[in-house]
């Protein structure tokens, strides 16, 4: 099992001093200490993730403070952008970085957010996966013919010629069909359980490793990266009581993630119902809902048997979303036990005993 720092909250409504140093001082220890990788979102319009506007703008400020770890956006909402921008942006960041850009490609999550698309919202999964493809030839060098205002088509290509020469991919799934796709086109999958149990997800993975190897692709050397919730410590009981109160404010920033929540353990609920105090008492719910089998919340030891069934369910990343908990001393201390869960999981004995 691989691990990876993610990064999603990131309040920008009120941000304070030096609002990125969780994020740069967190990658430098992922960086020195064998993870796999840092991930940092696209987001619009909305206080949750709103340090996160462009995700090349924060991977080309880690290329400057880290030397190993892969830098991924998670993801680029591909029907915002012209396949010629985030060619060229992208090549910028893997050339800064040597060679260590990789894109989770997303097809969009809000209706507002199209007011940056030429394409309306009903056609975004159409548009993505034209996008995606545009976007690999153009990092091989080759040229794709765009058509401008006037109907006039242009052959373009792009530069600076990236480092890499092949574009590591993933595609941003929760339907059984974009898992299907993805694994059409061989590309990675980045997933998450924020309205699913594993359970429902693990077929999904399944038909994903099914159609990788439909299409021709090695199944075994693609990677399911699962978005996880993640803090840990060296008492279980304590850790989910320090983080109850930050968790319940985290989610109070995106009720949306909270109905989603609800819906997958089978409540069909709405928000605006709610009282404040019964929708406090929601929150909490919320939140033991999220740390009883849909986060990593607890000890090294403690999360070793959720690791396990992961595994056994297909998924070889676990991508850790850490600023869920806006403290930065916290999440800092914290990540030792991350790193130490990470190497108790590199050893196969440790899988089989817990």
């Amino acid at each position: 099992m691989k691990f990876s720092l993610f990064y999603f909250d990131g309040n920008g409504l009120n941000p304070q001093d030096n609002p990125y140093r969780l994020l740069i001082e967190s990658a430098k220890y992922a960086d020195q200490n064998g993870f796999s990788a840092v991930w940092t979102p696209e987001r619009h319009f909305h206080a949750f993730g709103g340090l996160y506007p462009n995700p090349a703008m924060t991977s080309a400020a880690l290329a400057m403070v880290t030397e190993k770890i892969q830098l991924r956006a998670g993801s680029v909402v591909l029907p915002l952008h012209h396949p010629v921008r985030v060619a060229e942006d992208w090549a910028v960041v893997d050339q800064l970085s040597g060679g260590r850009v990789a894109i989770a490609f997303a097809s969009g999550w809000t209706m507002d957010e199209f007011i940056l698309s030429r394409d309306p919202h009903g056609s975004r999964k159409t548009v993505m996966w034209q996008g995606i493809r545009a976007v690999q030839k153009l990092w091989q060098g080759q040229a794709v013919t765009f058509t401008d205002a006037t109907g006039r088509q242009v052959d373009a290509k792009t530069l600076p010629k990236p480092k890499q020469p092949q574009l590591p991919i993933w595609v941003t799934c929760q339907s059984m069909e974009t898992f299907i796709e993805a694994g059409r086109l061989g590309a990675n999958v980045l997933t998450s359980l924020l309205g699913e149990t594993l359970d429902q997800v693990a077929p999904k993975i399944q038909r994903y490793r099914e159609s990788l190897t439909k299409y021709g692709h090695d199944a075994q050397s693609r990677t399911v990266s699962m978005m996880m919730h993640t803090f840990l410590g060296s008492d279980s009981e304590q850790v989910k009581e320090d983080i109850r109160q930050p968790f319940c404010d985290y989610l109070k920033t995106h009720y949306g993630l909270l109905e989603n929540l609800a819906k997958g353990m089978d409540l069909n609920v709405s928000l605006s119902d709610f009282s404040e105090d019964d929708l406090d008492s929601l929150l909490l719910f919320g939140v033991e809902g999220f740390m009883k089998g849909r986060s990593l919340i607890g000890t090294p030891e403690s999360c070793q048997p959720f690791i396990q069934k992961l595994h056994q369910a297909g998924v070889n990343e676990i991508a850790c979303l850490i600023d869920f908990v806006q403290d930065f001393d916290a999440v800092m201390c914290a990540l030792p036990y991350l790193n130490q869960l990470r190497k108790l999981t590199a050893e196969p004995q440790s899988m089989v005993t817990a």
